[in-house]
């Protein structure tokens, strides 16, 4: 075979391997044309890769998903391990705590000829009283009336200051105005009051008085009303004996004496103070 005739062969083969190779690369290219500027594969793309993005993406929680609902069992349960703030004002829960509220009430229109005694001082200092309440308010004090603690301290009753002011100046001529509201400790009450004579202030004192229990409160509010009126009555000279020294010391002597008693029930021995025509009274006993 001549030489010409044995180049064709290889020569159709070379040929036909590129005509193939050119095939497969315009296929390729064509698909990649297709799929880049065919509408549906390009939403198609778009959609797979929004999905995607979603299932990435946390949700937005909404109010009423994301705070849990709690049953009142548990509700109950975390109030009562989380303490309650202090309050700022008394409450009226425990009144041995808190107060009694009776603050005095407070006019919003007063009249003119009306006297708002819980923050007025009218009349005061205005004139002397009359010389006839005057002599019954100055009167010298009755030793007979006058009582002593065990501690060694004298005082008037409550209710003899009271008659003395209504002989002074007639039942309904007196009166005794709150002027703040009740303060209640863990062992004491205490309020401010005005003592008011014939439509005049006369005074304005604090009183206060102790209790042992919280069913005492009430008891202890009348109390510190009535220590309230002794102070107040001093200003008026009733009873003015009792805050002077030397005269304490003489009626201490001629009127009184200490003892050696003995408790009843714990038999713990003391000496206290008694008048002289007085016994010993319970729970003390007199030791011999």
């Amino acid at each position: 075979m001549s030489a010409p005739f044995q180049m064709r062969p290889l020569r159709a083969i070379g040929a036909l391997q590129n005509a193939t190779q050119s095939s497969y690369a315009q296929r390729a290219a064509s698909h990649r044309i297709s799929q880049l500027y065919n509408p549906m594969s390009k939403r198609t793309i778009t959609y797979s890769q929004n999905r995607n993005q979603t299932a990435a993406k946390p949700s937005p929680a909404s109010p009423a998903s994301s705070t849990p609902k709690s049953s009142p069992s548990t509700a109950s349960s975390s109030a009562s391990r989380v303490s309650a703030p202090t309050p700022e004002r008394t409450t009226t829960e425990n009144i041995s705590k808190s107060g009694l509220s009776d603050k005095p009430l407070e006019l919003e229109n007063p009249v003119e000829e009306k006297i708002d005694w819980t923050r007025s001082f009218h009349g005061l200092s205005a004139a002397p009283f009359p010389k006839e309440a005057a002599d019954i308010l100055l009167a010298e004090t009755d030793p007979n009336e006058v009582e002593i603690k065990p501690d060694g301290i004298l005082y008037l009753p409550e209710i003899k200051y009271r008659r003395i002011l209504n002989r002074a100046f007639g039942p309904g001529g007196w009166g005794l105005v709150p002027r703040s509201e009740s303060i209640v400790t863990p062992k004491t009450v205490t309020r401010e009051y005005a003592l008011v004579c014939n439509g005049r202030l006369v005074s304005v004192a604090r009183g206060e008085q102790d209790y042992f229990s919280p069913d005492g409160i009430p008891t202890a509010t009348e109390g510190c009303r009535s220590n309230a009126l002794v102070r107040c009555c001093k200003d008026l000279g009733i009873a003015s004996e009792l805050w002077d020294p030397r005269w304490i010391r003489n009626y201490k002597t001629k009127y009184t004496r200490e003892v050696f008693v003995e408790h009843v029930v714990n038999k713990r021995k003391s000496k206290i103070w008694t008048r002289k025509d007085d016994p010993v009274g319970y729970p003390w006993k007199e030791s011999k």
